[in-house]
């Protein structure tokens, strides 16, 4: 590792696996903000074998008050980091949200005690040797970046956001049919159920919900599956093509079906599987993770229609007041759908005053994700003119 880079042997940085699970448990019963990929059943099957995101460590946020249980401190804060030279080979002194295969990484933060816990995590990263923190994919306008923003404005100093991009969400406390209504329009609405008709061609259609960890073990096979016979699989990134990752995604979802946290929902029409999706909750909120659809079906929408049963069963669902698409900004299937939007970005925390190497490891940042553009780009217009041909 670099001269620059935090060291992993401080004690300030710990393994995830040695948080105590019982605290952490209790924090993410008591957050802020929800978020489901930061529960500790679904980050620690990440850290242990997910492809590129193990042996992530933890800052981890204590109080002085005593727990309901034997214990001098409960936890209060806790923030998943790798170094910046891991995440971007970048040898400068910076902890980053590790990410936690969903696209959000805002931190479990107590929700009584949320500017304490940033203080707190603030202090644990220079003990660690940073000099910034780069929280990732995090929610712009919710309790945890405020409570970032206060305590940074009354130590003098303030965040600086690197990027940010609007995300589709759903207002599940809305009545399901007047806001697909309303999103789609009768037109739209009225093409889908025909799409639907044609597909019920092939058998009755039934929309599938699993809860159960057994049920949940069955319906994640049939989604697997699902997922590696479309372009991603064609492409190598399904799930079930890397040992690491359906090793990962097996053990979370089987976790976290024991505490109702995660279901899978499959469309079938008659005993075929057409789309299915992993969906996982955490306080009244729900997280549209992954979605896979047999392409043989494509002409009648499946991920669409799948979306759509999805949309009533959550807005049904009085326990779930919003759902978090986890998509990609402007993304063609579920933005016309869920019409909800909230900011997502990175913010570049800085940990000291009028630090001068805080300039430069955002102007780092900044080249380091020019570059990643115009990679991507290139690797856009390659597949583009492969397709033409």
């Amino acid at each position: 590792m670099p001269a620059h880079a935090p060291s992993n042997g401080s004690p300030a940085l710990a393994p995830l696996a040695d948080i105590p699970m019982g605290q952490w448990r209790a924090l993410a019963e008591h957050v802020a903000e929800p978020n489901a990929y930061y529960l500790p059943d679904w980050v620690l099957a990440v850290s242990a074998s997910a492809r590129g995101r193990t042996g992530a460590l933890a800052l981890s946020a204590f109080s002085d008050a005593p727990l309901a249980y034997d214990g001098p401190a409960r936890m209060i804060g806790l923030l998943p980091v790798i170094s910046m030279w891991r995440a971007c080979k970048i040898p400068l002194p910076a902890l980053m949200s590790a990410q936690p295969y969903g696209t959000l990484c805002t931190p479990p933060l107590d929700c009584d005690l949320a500017e304490a816990a940033v203080e707190r995590l603030m202090q644990e990263a220079r003990k660690a040797g940073a000099h910034a923190l780069i929280l990732r994919d995090m929610s712009l306008d919710g309790k945890a970046m405020r409570a970032f923003t206060e305590v940074l404005r009354l130590n003098g100093m303030r965040p600086r956001l690197m990027q940010s991009y609007l995300r589709a969400c759903l207002d599940a406390t809305r009545n399901a049919d007047e806001l697909l209504l309303d999103a789609l329009g009768a037109k739209k609405l009225k093409e889908l159920r025909r799409l639907r008709h044609r597909l019920a061609d092939h058998g009755a259609i039934s929309f599938e919900v699993a809860r159960t960890p057994n049920e949940v073990a069955t319906a994640l096979e049939t989604f697997l599956a699902l997922e590696a016979s479309g372009w991603k699989g064609k492409r190598g990134t399904a799930l079930v093509q890397h040992d690491g990752d359906v090793i990962f995604i097996r053990r979370a979802t089987a976790a976290l079906a024991e505490t109702g946290q995660c279901e899978i929902v499959t469309l079938r029409a008659g005993d075929t599987p057409v789309a299915g999706a992993i969906v996982l909750r955490h306080q009244d909120r729900a997280f549209y993770f992954k979605l896979g659809i047999d392409e043989r079906f494509a002409k009648y929408s499946p991920g669409v229609q799948l979306t759509l049963d999805l949309t009533r069963h959550l807005c049904s669902d009085p326990a779930i007041r919003s759902v978090d698409s986890t998509a990609a900004p402007d993304h063609p299937m579920i933005n016309p759908i869920w019409r909800g939007r909230f900011a997502i970005g990175d913010v570049l925390i800085p940990l000291r005053r009028y630090d001068p190497l805080v300039p430069m490891i955002h102007t780092a940042l900044t080249l380091h994700r020019s570059a990643e553009e115009t990679a991507r780009g290139v690797v856009r217009l390659i597949r583009s003119r492969g397709k033409s041909h």
